[in-house]
């Protein structure tokens, strides 16, 4: 069954330009991590300050566990951090509840 994860971060106002400027130059490693555990149809979506994001998996907690076990993500993390007013885990930021859900 497919799961579909959506999460919600807060950029800094000074620095909401160059978080999107980041993610239209996503490191080639760092999307082969996000592939090699299983992420599909990922997609974030931003309004003003705040950021979206969604992705569907097989099995989320499989993909956690398999994003946190790669440096590359500790690295992204790292990088995103000073963009964001709270870091996300290097297993990525915790997922919203899905209270609806239409097919």
């Amino acid at each position: 069954m497919v799961e579909r994860v959506g999460f919600v971060l807060q950029v800094k106002p000074n620095k909401i330009e160059e978080y999107v400027a980041a993610h239209a130059a996503v490191w080639p490693e760092m999307r082969a991590a996000l592939e090699g555990a299983g992420i599909r149809n990922y997609t974030i979506f931003r309004a003003g300050t705040s950021v979206f994001g969604y992705f569907e998996t097989d099995d989320r907690e499989a993909t956690e566990r398999f994003l946190a076990d790669q440096p590359v993500c500790a690295r992204w993390q790292d990088a995103m951090a000073e963009f964001l007013e709270q870091r996300a885990d290097e297993s990525g930021p915790s997922a919203l509840q899905e209270i609806f859900r239409l097919d």
